[in-house]
């Protein structure tokens, strides 16, 4: 019995890291992980935020088209309730990493959202999709 129950605690462990897997829009795992390419250092994931709501961070060059990406904001039913681009704040055309910063602005009855921050794709092929998802909680 007790070696069964290691084995569910280290699947329970690999079911929340594969659930942590960037996944493209068809739902397969993305082959290139974002989270290696893209770091947002404000806001963190969980925090409260209040609009504007300024997100900063640094993404590599490939994620950025004409020196931008999208970086939506959802509420908790997935409504989308602001869009705004995130600009680089240096010379994307490199394979470093890049500043950015977008502001959203936005109302919400929401207590719980998502910020969705999307690799730029105007090929708009599935393979070069990518993006990452922060759970934000909205003020009361």
């Amino acid at each position: 019995m007790h070696h069964s129950s290691r084995s569910l605690a280290g699947l329970a462990l690999v079911t929340l890291l594969i659930g942590c897997v960037p996944t493209t829009p068809n739902g397969d795992s993305n082959s290139s992980a974002p989270s290696a390419d893209i770091h947002v250092s404000e806001p963190d994931a969980n925090t409260v935020v209040s609009s504007p709501l300024t997100v900063r961070g640094e993404a590599r060059g490939t994620w950025y088209f004409e020196a931008s990406f999208p970086v939506r904001l959802l509420d908790s039913t997935g409504n989308e309730i602001a869009v705004a681009p995130a600009q680089a704040q240096d010379d994307w055309m490199t394979t470093d990493f890049v500043p950015f910063e977008v502001t959203l602005t936005y109302t919400t009855i929401s207590e719980t959202g998502s910020l969705v921050l999307e690799k730029d794709n105007p090929s708009g092929e599935p393979q070069n999709a990518a993006s990452i998802v922060i759970p934000v909680r909205f003020v009361p």
